[in-house]
């Protein structure tokens, strides 16, 4: 033989010892991430997954089903008598005056919110990366720590503060109230996402002659597109599912789709052909932002956790 391995005399060879020393010296977690490889573990995984998911797609089934068919059987019925399924409820869901309305101000209130923080976290991240000021250090940890705060906290100073501006009970107030605290994660994610960026590209894009300015929109932003999308997606989540926010600052009459299905809970009980119907699409909507971006998310998080 030709090889180094097989000129070895047997005294050279590794023993058998020597090996199980090194196989022990590897750590667990690669022992473990080497055992969970297989396939076995991948259809674990993937019953996992489809648990999980039990929830909403008995919600899917239960909208299309009638009243009377949801009191008589349980969702999984359907696959047995599909017949049940109808989009009756849906035609009449989308008739309901009241439910398309709250999901008007549902995306009155999200959208805003959601391109407020971008912009204005996207300002302030950069400053806070790329600009020299007094006490900018100190402002920033300042920023972090209001990632502790409780929103429970604020309810009552913003209330009174919003009745004497005169913006209690309107979009305007919920949006500036989401606005508000998004902003510090939103500084937070996309400060540690600026600061990747390499100096030089700053510094010919200033030697160019481009302006503070000039440099955030046509250089910085272009390549925070993954943070952006992230931090995007989490504020649009927030917002579109919030509850406490919107039945505290909201208008009764110009609620968002969460409050008007509690009330629709509230108020009458069995009234599932709504609920139901209007529960799924409140659901499918932001999961069909989060798939959209679903790239864009992963990177943007990952690149944005650590300096």
């Amino acid at each position: 033989m030709t090889t180094e391995t097989a000129s070895l005399s047997p005294a050279a060879r590794p023993s058998k010892a020597e090996d199980q020393t090194v196989r022990a010296r590897r750590s667990l977690g690669a022992r473990l991430a080497a055992r969970t490889s297989g396939g076995l573990v991948q259809l674990f995984l993937i019953a996992v997954a489809l648990f999980w998911l039990l929830p909403t797609i008995g919600l899917l089934i239960s909208s299309a089903r009638t009243t009377a068919d949801y009191s008589a059987s349980g969702w999984w019925k359907v696959f047995t008598a599909p017949s049940q399924l109808t989009f009756e409820n849906y035609d009449a869901l989308l008739s309901n005056d009241t439910v398309m309305k709250s999901l008007l101000t549902t995306v009155l209130i999200t959208v805003p919110s959601t391109l407020l923080v971008v912009l204005i976290g996207s300002l302030a991240g950069y400053a806070f990366a790329w600009m020299e000021f007094r006490g900018r250090d100190w402002l920033f940890l300042t920023v972090v720590g209001l990632l502790v705060v409780p929103v429970q906290v604020a309810l009552i100073p913003l209330a009174r503060l919003f009745g004497d501006l005169g913006i209690f009970h309107t979009i305007t107030g919920v949006v500036l109230f989401h606005t508000a605290f998004g902003l510090p994660f939103a500084i937070f994610l996309l400060r540690n996402f600026f600061a990747e960026i390499p100096r030089e590209l700053l510094e010919a894009a200033r030697l160019d002659g481009a302006s503070e300015f000039r440099l955030f929109f046509r250089v910085v932003m272009p390549l925070a597109g993954a943070a952006i999308a992230a931090l995007g997606i989490f504020q649009f989540l927030w917002v579109w599912n919030d509850l406490l926010i919107a039945l505290i600052f909201a208008d009764p009459s110009n609620a968002p789709i969460t409050v008007t299905l509690q009330q629709e809970v509230r108020q009458y009980g069995a009234n599932f052909d709504v609920i139901a119907p209007g529960g799924f699409i409140s659901m499918v909507i932001p999961l069909i932002v989060f798939f959209a971006f679903q790239r864009q998310f992963v990177s943007g998080v990952m690149a944005g956790a650590v300096k």
